[in-house]
């Protein structure tokens, strides 16, 4: 799985660069909260670039004013993406995504755990505090399961076709095909994020 993942990386990396290192959503997408900027990060635990872009997000976001949202989503491309989107989901629901999160990606890249089985899961997520019982009623519950389908729809409905992406206030979609490395990744999405503050301050009156 992981050969695939790196040659289709190699690939991409081979095709022609953009004339702007982003994409423009046409349609833009909509937003939940208009008077700020949002970040969508979409990514998959068991990808290695998105474990190596992590750091870079991570250093980016602990920076961020109070008026620009950063939010992660899984992404779903087929079905053994699935068990780590619903490992996710059901930690967002028990509010420990940033207890959790660096350590289950450690998990599947450096221990080289599969993360996939719910007895596995169960007992990761016990050794961050959350016991059993805890950890099954979100896991197989109404809520993640709606935001499991949501997740299967919403990559493909921003043109997404892999990770790590970011989407911009619902307009640009920044990938490392269109930026190039990482760092640049990040010093594309500091210019569009700054440029939509600019727009929300000119708009308030």
């Amino acid at each position: 799985m992981l050969r695939t993942l790196f040659a289709g990386w190699l690939l991409l990396l081979a095709l022609p660069a953009f004339a702007k290192p982003y994409l423009e959503l046409n349609p833009p997408k909509a937003t939940e909260d208009s008077g700020k900027v949002e970040v969508i990060e979409f990514f998959w635990y068991g990808c290695p670039h998105c474990y190596r872009f992590d750091p870079y997000l991570e250093a980016w976001r602990k920076k961020q004013p109070a008026d620009v949202v950063f939010k992660r989503q899984p992404a779903i491309f087929g079905p053994h993406w699935a068990p780590q989107a619903r490992a996710y989901f059901t930690a967002e629901t028990l509010g420990v995504v940033d207890k959790i999160h660096k350590d289950f990606f450690d998990a599947m890249h450096k221990q080289k755990k599969r993360m996939a089985s719910e007895e596995e899961l169960a007992a990761f997520f016990a050794a961050h505090g959350v016991d059993q019982e805890t950890f099954k009623n979100p896991f197989h519950s109404f809520m993640v399961d709606m935001k499991m389908r949501q997740a299967e729809a919403m990559a493909p409905e921003y043109g997404i076709t892999g990770v790590p992406a970011l989407v911009v206030n619902g307009k640009y979609l920044i990938t490392g095909r269109t930026a190039g490395s990482f760092e640049d990744m990040i010093k594309v999405l500091d210019q569009l994020v700054a440029q939509e503050r600019q727009k929300l301050a000119a708009a308030k009156p």
